[in-house]
């Protein structure tokens, strides 16, 4: 029997999972408020949903793809969310980036109505998403992991275990904290380099043969920003938000971060500018402008 996939949420790196999924055999049913993001699942044999309810009823697996903690509160949890719609035995996987306390919010939410629970946030880039390579961070019970697995193979290529029900969150946002921090010190080093008169391919030659290689600079902003391009996979708007997150979190635990509190500055600043919505990879424009220097390019 086909397994039937609620999808709700087909933004920049839930429209690539949905279309994967329904590449690889199972049934979905796509939502999102922006009803033409759906088109591509309905061309590919896949149904579009007029609501999140309806995305709902009748799934055996509803997975959740969303910007941030109250969208997922409101899509779930709302007195006409997902979960009002779910039937006992079904399973919530929540794919979205969110702080930890709302993803026990919901796992608690779904367990009083006898409603499985997976976090699996995700890992990597948009254009590893459309290349079924993406990267999950799980959080499941055994039983419950054995379920979504399938589905994690079909929008994916790298599964990590890293405990029970919200561990997958809490692994997002320590991951998410580290490579956001990286972004913007390799946007300094590129533009302090530019400034000294190096050429771009010649810092990225030296870094990437020294323990200064790094993801964010060697493969984000050599694939989007430095050939020009900073349309958004994931918006510096969504960066703060993720750096928030973890700033919270420590706070909460009484921890100081102090180097990922300047950071954070960082962001909030080119947030409140027209870099709010461009990809994170645009930090280099944004530091370089800081700068009064043309951003370099490959």
């Amino acid at each position: 029997m086909t397994t039937k996939i609620g999808f709700i949420g087909l933004g920049a790196m839930g429209l690539p999972l949905a279309r994967n999924l329904q590449r690889k055999g199972f049934a979905v049913c796509a939502y999102d408020i922006a009803a033409d993001r759906a088109d591509e699942i309905v061309a590919l044999g896949g149904a579009r949903a007029g609501s999140v309810g309806e995305a709902a009823d009748g799934a055996d697996i509803v997975i959740t793809c969303l910007p941030a903690t109250p969208h997922v509160e409101a899509v779930v949890l709302g007195p006409d969310g997902a979960l009002a719609h779910m039937a006992p035995g079904a399973l919530l996987l929540e794919m979205s980036t969110i702080d930890a306390r709302g993803t026990d919010k919901v796992a608690a939410a779904c367990a009083a109505r006898d409603v499985a629970f997976v976090d699996s946030p995700i890992g990597r880039l948009v254009l590893h998403a459309e290349r079924g390579e993406s990267l999950f961070m799980v959080g499941a019970t055994d039983e419950d992991y054995a379920r979504v697995e399938p589905l994690l193979q079909a929008m994916g290529k790298d599964i990590y275990r890293c405990g029970g029900r919200g561990m997958g969150s809490r692994m997002k946002l320590v991951n998410n904290f580290l490579l956001l921090t990286i972004a913007q010190v390799s946007a300094e080093a590129v533009t302090l380099g530019t400034r000294l008169g190096l050429d771009i391919d010649t810092i990225l030659q030296v870094t990437g043969a020294t323990t200064a290689q790094n993801g964010q600079l060697h493969t984000l902003m050599v694939n989007k920003v430095l050939k020009g391009d900073t349309a958004p996979g994931f918006t510096i708007d969504l960066a703060h938000k993720d750096m928030t997150l973890a700033m919270t979190a420590a706070g909460e635990l009484r921890m100081g971060l102090p180097v990922g509190a300047a950071a954070h500055a960082v962001y909030g600043g080119a947030r409140a500018t027209d870099f709010a919505g461009k990809d994170y990879s645009a930090l280099l424009d944004y530091a370089c402008g800081n700068a009064g220097i043309t951003p370099p390019r490959t």
